[in-house]
């Protein structure tokens, strides 16, 4: 396996490109969650990984309502420009999904998916359009929009990585996103970061994953929060990378630790899987349909 990848402005990889995906438990720490994800950080460099992907809420869990708009900030603040420090002393391109971005007013903020290029430049970012507002079976109440403002905007960005598409968590139970971001912005590699609950991970975490890659046939890349992060909240775990098949191709060895799983990816799997079955030759949802109902 190709321990590093070369640039291309169109998106492309002209080899496989190794990846890692992260697997945490964030708290209601900055500093502490800093500490974890550099030491994981200079870790995955020194085993050739060129595209680090975190979680959602990576940098912050609180314990109390209303925490995390405390600690909101701009995309140039302090907290995401140490990020970007990170990203360039470390000569790796990072995925930081669910950063508390600061909002439209004092009572919001974004729940935004910040892609940082290998110089610490920040390259793209994505504020997460579906809120987790949700009564969740056998576990508690949710209420992501109380202080997060939804975004508006599909976001896919070109790297040496191939062309990504960027969404965050609850997205993943929204096909169409994925769909548009395949069929209407060339995606090759679609971000998932998440904090799944422990409930509605076990149901359907892989299995909602495994199918976004197969519909779309793209590589997905799913970095997930783990354990118990405070009294009130915890989550599934089982950050995994998947192929344009569907298959599973790396994991950590539990979904509780606390690491880094690597694969190569090739984007010539992505052709090669688009060719044999060319479902966008296929697909008819652009058409005008004849509507029929009773």
């Amino acid at each position: 396996m190709a321990s590093s990848s070369s640039s291309s402005s169109a998106g492309l990889a002209a080899s496989p490109a190794r990846v890692g995906v992260v697997q945490m438990t964030s708290v209601g720490d900055l500093d502490a969650n800093y500490s974890t994800c550099s030491r994981l950080t200079k870790e995955a460099a020194s085993a050739g990984v060129k595209f680090l992907c975190f979680p959602e809420v990576f940098s912050f869990i609180g314990s109390k309502d209303g925490e995390s708009i405390k600690i909101a900030e701009p995309l140039d603040g302090p907290i995401m420009q140490r990020y970007c420090s990170l990203a360039k002393e470390s000569s790796m391109w990072l995925s930081l999904g669910g950063f508390q971005e600061k909002g439209p007013d004092d009572s919001h903020q974004y729940n935004t998916h910040v892609i940082i290029d290998d110089s610490g430049e920040v390259r793209s970012s994505y504020q997460k359009i579906h809120l987790f507002d949700v009564d969740v079976p056998g576990n508690m109440v949710y209420k992501e929009s109380r202080f997060t403002t939804a975004g508006d905007t599909v976001v896919a960005v070109d790297s040496p990585f191939g062309r990504l598409g960027l969404s965050v968590c609850y997205d993943l139970r929204f096909p169409e996103l994925y769909q548009r971001l395949r069929f209407k912005h060339q995606a090759q590699v679609l971000l998932v970061p998440s904090a799944f609950t422990k409930v509605t991970g076990e149901a359907h975490w892989e299995i909602l994953l495994r199918a976004r890659a197969i519909e779309t046939q793209c590589y997905v890349i799913a970095a997930a929060q783990a354990g118990k992060h405070n009294e009130k909240r915890e989550s599934y775990g089982d950050s995994i990378i998947i192929d344009p098949w569907g298959t599973v191709i790396a994991r950590l060895p539990d979904r509780l630790s606390t690491g880094f799983a690597v694969a190569d990816i090739d984007l010539s799997k992505v052709e090669a899987v688009r060719t044999k079955m060319p479902i966008s030759e296929h697909r008819k949802f652009d058409s005008n349909w004849k509507t029929s109902s009773l």
